[in-house]
């Protein structure tokens, strides 16, 4: 079965809901600028409230490296997922297992990567949906963003397998995260 992962922690409040209710995967996005952004100070709070069973995958848009290698040093996140222009070369100094983003408009460049999982979504926290069909084979395990709800969660996992569903939108009421929602996609899985 495909794991879940709920990205855009941004409150006590979403550790709550998430330890309740045990997504494998939950995301900080560490990188200044972006609507879900948070301070270290904050994800390293809330990486202490967190339940030991969920993992926290720091998330990342062309940030220095050694800010994220501290970040894992310190157990703040235990993943990396690097959401900008990375090249392999930066990928590889990163040390823990590492995300790769990809756009449907450069999928075809995930041949240059030996990344641990790829990340298949159709931009930068759009939201909005793609082409499932357009997915690059690879052997990789990936997972999957962009427009994924409960709706037509089951039908992404049937049409393309997979290794994890990545969701931050389709969790929110008005911009935070809603328990009822997450639990509705988690359910939906099952």
């Amino acid at each position: 079965m495909a794991k879940i992962k709920i990205c855009g922690i941004k409150r006590l409040e979403d550790i709550d809901y998430v330890n309740r209710l045990k997504p494998d995967y939950i995301g900080f996005i560490l990188t200044d600028g972006f609507k879900r952004s948070i301070t270290v100070n904050q994800a390293r709070l809330f990486k202490s409230r967190l339940d030991k069973s969920i993992r926290a995958v720091g998330v990342f848009v062309n940030d220095d490296i050694e800010k994220i290698n501290a970040l894992v040093r310190d157990g703040v996140i235990d993943l990396v997922q690097l959401h900008g222009q990375e090249t392999p070369e930066y990928c590889r100094k990163i040390n823990a297992p590492v995300i790769k983003y990809f756009n449907p408009d450069i999928f075809d460049s995930i041949k240059n990567y030996d990344t641990d999982y790829f990340l298949f979504d159709s931009g930068t926290g759009t939201g909005k949906a793609f082409d499932w069909g357009i997915i690059p084979k690879t052997d990789r395990p990936f997972f999957l963003a962009g427009g994924i709800n409960s709706q037509n969660i089951k039908q992404a996992i049937g049409a393309v397998n997979p290794y994890c569903i990545d969701v931050s939108s389709a969790a929110e009421t008005d911009g935070v995260k809603d328990y009822n929602k997450i639990k509705q996609i988690m359910e939906s899985m099952k």
